[in-house]
């Protein structure tokens, strides 16, 4: 929509710094506020057709709910995309920064960042909380392991076969607890570090449930059936990827979504000179951490269909893409193996091609591609 007074808003924790610019008579205002949306729009509302802008970052999409809710036209600013001349650099304030929003938005340069609803952020939230609970594991395991290890303790009992035993499993537990330190101060490091470990462990598996519980809902159901069908990718992780992307529909082609996860080549060209590189790792890590996993598992698995997701309904025809991808992303890591990529390069251009499948499998699923 087209306006004629730009806002640009420097939004902090508690404060707002805003600049309103209007580019036909050039006036310029400025008013610095607290964290009260009703006090923002007012101030916004009192301008000839104005539209509000603020930096993507870690106050989120609240006070943009808030403003739009107000009756303002406010959008987020991709930040990876406002380029800022060099000689501003090193004078930097939150006046400077609400007027620099203010020209961005005047000039139409800004790129703005999709607000997603409330209940897909909600959902995307609990995904990642998942991902947060399998950090904190894999970091508490690593600091009781290691406690052990520095007194001169691993684990490596085997079983009748004379295969090892795994890490974690109920055997792990009654060695170590067994080697429970009989000083004081040692003890109570290892009874934090073992306690530490059932927390979290304890923690995953609640949100895992969560998460699959969340799933089944009518939100996400079609696409997490759907994306499930493919072979590498399970409810949890179909989950993620739908909660991160909210609608596969808002990307124009398969692409773009790949784009906006990063998983598409570097380039330093100049001239006659062409120069590509690695993946540019510029866009939604979480998406691209679960698609570059997922595509491991084409390094050994068979292109034969795998089994619909048990409670779930898939469409015929959407079945039928997901086993088509199956199969094509097998013959294409046993192809770029073959001429002798490494395995890293192969896996990642899987995932970058697995990325593809994903957006037109999530489009079928929500109707909107024939």
């Amino acid at each position: 929509m087209s306006h004629v007074t730009s806002i640009g808003l420097d939004v902090h924790a508690r404060s707002v710094a805003a600049c309103a610019f209007n580019l036909y008579t050039g006036e310029v205002a400025r008013r610095s506020f607290g964290a009260d949306a009703g006090e923002i729009a007012a101030w916004i509302k009192g301008f000839e057709d104005p539209k509000a802008v603020y930096e993507s970052g870690p106050t989120g999409f609240a006070l943009c709910r808030e403003l739009r809710a107000l009756g303002v036209d406010c959008v987020v600013g991709a930040v990876s995309k406002m380029q800022r001349p060099a000689a501003d650099r090193r004078r930097k304030n939150d006046r400077r920064d609400a007027a620099f929003l203010a020209r961005l938005l005047a000039a139409r340069n800004v790129v703005e960042v999709w607000v997603p609803p409330l209940e897909a952020e909600s959902a995307r939230d609990l995904s990642r909380a998942l991902d947060d609970a399998r950090e904190d594991l894999r970091r508490a395991r690593q600091r009781l392991s290691k406690f052990l290890l520095r007194r001169g303790h691993a684990f490596d009992e085997v079983d009748a076969l004379g295969r090892r035993k795994g890490a974690w499993t109920r055997a792990f537990w009654r060695w170590a607890e067994g080697l429970r330190p009989n000083d004081a101060a040692a003890a109570s490091a290892f009874d934090h570090y073992a306690a530490c470990v059932r927390c979290a462990e304890s923690d995953k598996r609640a949100l895992e449930r969560r998460v699959l519980s969340e799933a089944r809902s009518d939100r996400w159901r079609a696409v997490v059936g759907a994306l499930s069908c493919i072979k590498g990718i399970d409810a949890v992780t179909a989950f993620c990827l739908a909660t991160e992307a909210g609608c596969f529909s808002r990307f124009a082609t398969a692409g773009a979504y790949a784009s906006w996860l990063g998983l598409t080549p570097s380039e330093h060209s100049s001239g006659e000179r062409e120069a590509r590189g690695g993946i540019t790792k510029t866009g939604n890590a979480a998406s691209r951490r679960a698609l570059v996993e997922a595509a491991w598992h084409y390094a050994s698995c068979s292109p034969r269909p795998k089994a619909a997701p048990a409670g779930y309904e898939v469409a015929p025809q959407v079945k039928g893409r997901a086993d088509d991808a199956t199969a094509r992303l097998a013959r294409r890591h046993g192809a770029l193996r073959a001429a002798g990529k490494r395995p890293c390069v192969a896996n990642v251009a899987v995932a970058r091609e697995l990325a593809c499948w994903v957006w037109e499998i999530g489009r079928r699923a929500e109707g909107t591609l024939g």
